[in-house]
């Protein structure tokens, strides 16, 4: 494994050592590496978003919505078709 330093103020040095204390994190590069595999997976989520966005805005336009049908088809799905 890779070695990297890096320098925090006292305040983020605080916190991490905060964490560290709780048990759930045996040292810092426990935390840090927890933080890092947090952000991929948010910024994978990020972009599998922005990725619908687009592909929303480049598919056209939905039309005219029709709020009554949709409500009752909500309503059958959940069983409340009356």
């Amino acid at each position: 494994m890779a070695t990297m330093n890096i320098s925090l103020p006292k305040q983020m040095r605080d916190w991490v050592e905060a964490q560290i204390k709780t048990g759930q994190y045996a040292n810092n590069s426990d935390y840090l590496r927890d933080l890092i595999r947090r952000d991929q997976r948010n910024g994978e989520k990020l972009k599998a978003l922005q990725e619908a966005v687009t592909h929303g805005f480049e598919s056209g336009s939905a039309g005219q919505l029709d709020i009554q049908s949709i409500k009752q088809k909500a309503k059958k799905q959940v069983g409340l078709d009356l």
